[in-house]
């Protein structure tokens, strides 16, 4: 939608009263606030906030549930064949689910979109004129060398997730942890994947003959 010019990051978005009541993790909108699509998606990406997430899925499609059916559209084109969205701020529902393969087809897909790491490389960041703290929920931005992102997840059901991404010597890589029972076993064992990649990877240019 930016990219297209149907939104642009200083427009601004108010705030609805299903978004204001989403629950779950959120950065306390209140129905009629205010905030800028710019604003929003770093509430997205560093807090995980959902109340900006519907804001933003609102404002691009006109209701969460017709932005659910653009995000089911992209997942097939985007070949994620074990996926079925059926809430846009990815919370325990019927008839949701996905895959480590899918999510890491959905962040290579969303890394193509340079502008993204603008936002997921944030560590501590401020809203509302620095009344309001953000603290990523992504450790390894702070503490991994090259981490790029890119969003880290919690339900009930799903467990502890992360979908992370790192980049060292122009080689990018993906690891998708599902299903960790606490944050540090997500957070190693993404960390261990990555360090696997590193070591046993190396970006090459590949000729075709002459």
């Amino acid at each position: 939608a930016l990219d297209s010019g149907k939104i642009a990051l200083t427009d601004t978005v108010t705030c609805s009263e299903a978004a204001a009541g989403f629950g779950g993790s959120q950065i306390w909108l209140k129905p009629g606030e205010e905030m800028t699509v710019d604003d929003l998606l770093k509430a997205v990406a560093v807090q995980s906030a959902n109340d900006a997430t519907v804001c933003l899925a609102e404002y691009v499609a006109g209701s969460e549930e017709a932005f659910v059916q653009l995000m089911n559209q992209k997942a097939a084109e985007l070949g994620m064949e074990n996926t079925h969205f059926a809430c846009c701020a990815g919370l325990d529902n019927e008839g949701h689910y996905s895959t480590a393969r899918d999510i890491a087809l959905m962040s290579r897909a969303l890394l193509r979109y340079p502008k993204i790491t603008d936002y997921t490389t944030i560590w501590m960041d401020t809203l509302r004129n620095g009344a309001t703290s953000l603290v990523n929920t992504n450790r390894l931005v702070r503490f991994y060398q090259g981490a790029t992102g890119l969003k880290t997840g919690t339900t009930g059901k799903a467990g502890v997730c992360i979908s992370a991404s790192a980049e060292r010597d122009g080689l990018r890589l993906i690891a998708v942890v599902l299903g960790s029972a606490s944050g540090k076993e997500r957070f190693q064992a993404a960390s261990a994947l990555l360090d696997y990649g590193f070591a046993s990877c190396a970006l090459a240019a590949v000729y075709p003959d002459a």
